[in-house]
């Protein structure tokens, strides 16, 4: 069976499963959270692209623990369950953001502002140009009577 096969996407978004027999690798790009819903797992981490040899090693994690991998660090992991007993092992990837609280922050005052104001300044343009349509298709009755020659039916009006 490929790996492909023994690692599952739970219906939970950012839950993982790993089948009992089966080992997982992956290489972060930032860093990252790996959380133990369900089982046990033996991690090992290697060193990260910015040599930090302190963090690598091997590990086991239970039910419940979590480890932070740095950005870059190549992790292993491979599933503690038996084959017929136990079911999948359960647990979450989650990448850590720079600063999720200025993040949010910088969304909520710079970024929803900045939308907000191109759109009001686009529906203000669209109304100037259709003020201005109109005032241009009022032109011939503003000057009516003063040198244009009206219609016949204008005429009648008079």
């Amino acid at each position: 069976m490929s790996l492909a096969h023994q690692v599952e996407l739970c219906t939970v978004a950012g839950a993982w499963r790993l089948l009992p027999g089966s080992a997982l690798s992956l290489k972060p790009k930032a860093d990252a959270v790996l959380r133990l819903r369900r089982g046990g797992v033996w991690v090992t981490l290697g060193e990260t692209d910015h040599g930090m040899p302190d963090a690598s090693g091997d590990c086991f994690l239970r039910e419940g623990e979590a480890l932070l991998v740095p950005a870059g660090a190549r992790v292993v992991m491979e599933s503690l369950q038996s084959q017929g007993t136990d079911g999948p092992v359960l647990f979450d990837w989650t990448d850590l953001a720079v600063n999720p609280a200025a993040a949010s922050r910088f969304r909520r005052e710079v970024v929803t502002p900045s939308r907000e104001l191109v759109l009001a300044l686009g529906q203000a343009a669209v109304a100037l140009v259709r003020v201005l349509r109109g005032l241009l298709g009022y032109s011939e009755y503003l000057v009516a009577g003063r040198g244009r020659v009206l219609t016949p039916l204008e005429s009648m009006r008079s």
